[in-house]
């Protein structure tokens, strides 16, 4: 059986020949339907086929807003822009890109404990994994009828939210996700790059947001510079899963935040009202007990945030955001506040003991700082100390 290299392995191919004429279009449409409904099936919410053809708006889009420095230092598709908006550059010879959407719009229930932070709903369980369920599906009956069909998700090969456009799934909304028409943009997305001669979408979802503007003024650092561009630099988003030091500007904005921000979808009216709610899963974790982390030894706090990205899977980048967010819901009369601030106060890690020294001065524990540290690090966090939440805590 010949085989088909990719990045990540070896596709073995079938030497099958498709069970229909493929010269014939109401062939390929009955064809196209029926692996469409495998998707249905499987548990997509939405499922479409774009053209496997470059994604010249993508790309252009992507090598702009690079040049502008709009991407910070964010890697993803804007890695290599050529090869993440050419869905031939991933399977050659493809005809087809099938897009799957998967909701995971669900109500946010109480946190059960204190002081907890609040995690992105894409983020409370294995979301990606319930959507590849319906993109491997379709990948094995297009396999066993002879085509070439490989599935992307989650791996940011492909820049999913245009395929999702031009498979007609929905229109791109002002803060920059896609909207599914009548559902929102509460959706996990991905595709199977095939070279079945797919029928493929040729109408294109109309803008549906009008003189509507509440993504852009709900945003809490304005990283929405204009209608469908943000700026990553002050999006809270990638902030939190950017290397370094958080930026001072944008900490007190991050409020609870532990993982990912949803403000511009959860003001976004074909979100709220439309969405495909589902029961909150057994496995969901909308909150994470912030001192619970902090506790936690390396392999316990890995395995613990496993599905969230972690830069270089460095869990002193979750401490870092744990303790931002201490400083902004802590409570100083909490000796368990206390203790955990007093012992990253004295931390080995220069960079924790910076944003201990910030998150302690947020509530107000100025005994605390470590006003003899010679770390650079840490005088420059003592020189610009916050100003404390004392009519809050």
């Amino acid at each position: 059986m010949p085989e088909w290299c990719l990045r990540f392995g070896i596709v073995r191919l079938s030497k099958k020949s498709p069970s229909f004429d493929v010269d014939d279009p109401a062939a390929c449409l009955a064809y196209t339907k029926i692996i469409l409904e495998v998707g249905k099936t499987g548990g997509l919410d939405r499922v479409g086929v774009a053209p496997a053809q470059v994604m010249h708006r993508a790309h252009q889009t992507l090598v702009q807003r690079k040049a502008a420095g709009l991407h910070d230092t964010m890697q993803f598709t804007y890695r290599n822009p050529a090869r993440s908006t050419d869905p031939q550059s991933a399977v050659r010879d493809a005809k087809s890109m099938i897009v799957g959407a998967y909701s995971y719009a669900s109500p946010l229930p109480d946190p059960q404990s204190h002081p907890s932070a609040r995690v992105a709903r894409y983020a409370w369980t294995e979301y990606y994994e319930s959507l590849k369920v319906g993109l491997f599906a379709m990948r094995d009956v297009l396999r066993a009828d002879g085509f070439k069909a490989v599935v992307f998700a989650d791996d940011n090969s492909m820049v999913d939210r245009e395929a999702a456009y031009l498979a007609g799934l929905g229109w791109f909304g002002k803060n920059a996700n896609v909207l599914i028409e009548g559902a929102g943009s509460f959706f996990v997305l991905g595709s199977v790059i095939t070279t079945a001669p797919l029928t493929i979408n040729d109408v294109i979802a109309a803008d549906g947001c009008g003189s509507c503007r509440r993504c852009i003024d709900a945003c809490p650092t304005q990283a929405i510079i204009e209608p469908g561009t943000v700026d990553a630099a002050k999006c809270l988003a990638w902030l939190i899963q950017k290397p370094g030091v958080f930026d001072r500007r944008y900490r007190e904005a991050l409020g609870d935040r532990i993982y990912g921000c949803d403000d511009c979808q959860e003001v976004c009216p074909p979100t709220t009202r439309l969405s495909l709610s589902k029961p909150l899963r057994n496995d969901a974790r909308p909150w994470v007990n912030v001192l619970e982390l902090l506790d936690m030894d390396d392999e316990a706090l890995l395995t613990h945030v496993q599905q969230w990205y972690i830069a270089d899977r460095n869990p002193d980048w979750v401490r870092r955001n744990a303790l931002i967010v201490l400083g902004n819901i802590g409570e100083r009369t909490d000796a368990h506040v206390v203790d955990v601030l007093a012992r990253y106060l004295e931390h080995s890690d220069p960079m924790l003991r910076a944003h201990a020294v910030w998150s302690a001065s947020r509530l107000g524990l100025v005994d605390l700082l470590p006003i003899h540290d010679t770390a650079p690090l840490v005088i420059d966090e003592l020189r610009n100390l916050p100003l404390a939440r004392q009519s809050e805590i």
